[in-house]
């Protein structure tokens, strides 16, 4: 059996498919006896199709860089 911890560390990569079959079948056991954990996937999951539905999107790994150059020159002040 996993801990709880681990379940939402499973459930979060499970979320963005980084979770290997493995370890989601152990997600779903401890799911079945774990109410706290189910109610966790179940908001995760909301926030996901929320998200998918509001068409968010991160910056590209580009702009992350010049943004940190940007970020890191205003720290020298």
């Amino acid at each position: 059996m996993i801990s709880c911890e681990q379940a939402r560390n499973i459930c979060d990569k499970a979320q963005y498919d980084e979770a290997p079959l493995k370890d989601k079948i152990k997600l779903n056991l401890h799911l079945m006896w774990c109410k706290e954990c189910s109610g966790y996937t179940r908001k995760n999951q909301a926030l996901t199709s929320l998200c998918e539905r509001a068409g968010l999107n991160s910056l590209s790994e580009s702009e992350k860089e010049e943004m940190r150059k940007h970020l890191g020159q205003n720290n020298d002040l």
